[in-house]
């Protein structure tokens, strides 16, 4: 009878995540990575921000620790254009997985990912995508500047960090997957699209999906020819 109890609580807390829509999640996104990022001298290093080409937030991915330990989670996956002018339209993606880190279980936590290079990219926007196998991952580093990261950290194809009650570090996530949410995509844009047709779309974002577009211009900047670092515009 307990286990049939929690069982129907850990159903009932799924179901709940679940019933949020793509626009609150959209919103929830961007809160988060504005408040991870205005934390001083506790955010993502802005160094490796202004090289990454993509970034993803999953907010408040739910744990069922109790029942099969393992976690499921929707966000979005927000890419810099390809002729590089500013960031195009967020594509959500769903995350499952075993264990992959975590030592909080049957709470929600917020996590956020740096895709370094284009070939992480690229693979972002495969059907699937199993971090640690088809990615290399490492856990990223915390501050305003990422000189003290190892080099394995820095030649990692994903950097991931994580924020539970109130503490934000660098997480390990190999053996978590991520793929396309074409059911929220389809909410968002009037048609399923997977991660790709919506990343390399010349489409507009969704007008919900302005404020975490202008919390990514706030914060990241590009280096240009000359060599300086100068902010996107907004």
């Amino acid at each position: 009878m307990k286990a049939l109890l929690i069982v129907a609580c850990v159903l009932s807390s799924t179901t709940l995540a679940l019933a949020e829509t793509p626009q609150e999640r959209l919103t929830d996104a961007a809160e988060v990575f504005s408040e991870v990022m205005s934390t001083p001298d506790r955010g993502i290093p802005q160094d490796l921000l202004n090289k990454a080409e993509c970034v993803i937030i999953i907010p408040g991915l739910k744990q069922a620790a109790f029942v099969v330990g393992g976690e499921y989670g929707q966000g979005f996956a927000e890419c810099r254009k390809t002729s590089g002018s500013g960031w195009g339209a967020p594509a959500a993606v769903k995350m499952e997985g075993g264990s992959v880190g975590f030592q909080i279980g049957g709470s929600s936590t917020d996590l956020i990912m740096l895709v370094m290079d284009r070939r992480g990219m690229n693979k972002l926007m495969q059907d699937k995508i199993t971090l640690g196998a088809d990615a290399s991952v490492a856990a990223g580093p915390v501050g305003r500047s990422a000189n003290a990261a190892t080099d394995v950290k820095l030649s990692a194809e994903i950097l991931a960090w994580s924020r539970a009650r109130g503490l934000f570090a660098g997480i390990a996530l190999n053996g978590a997957t991520l793929r396309p949410d074409e059911e929220a995509n389809a909410k968002l844009y009037g048609r399923k699209m997977n991660t790709r047709e919506v990343i390399m779309s010349n489409m507009q974002p969704p007008a919900v999906g302005r404020q975490l577009i202008t919390e990514l211009e706030r914060y990241s900047a590009r280096q240009t020819s000359g060599g300086t670092a100068t902010r996107e515009k907004r």
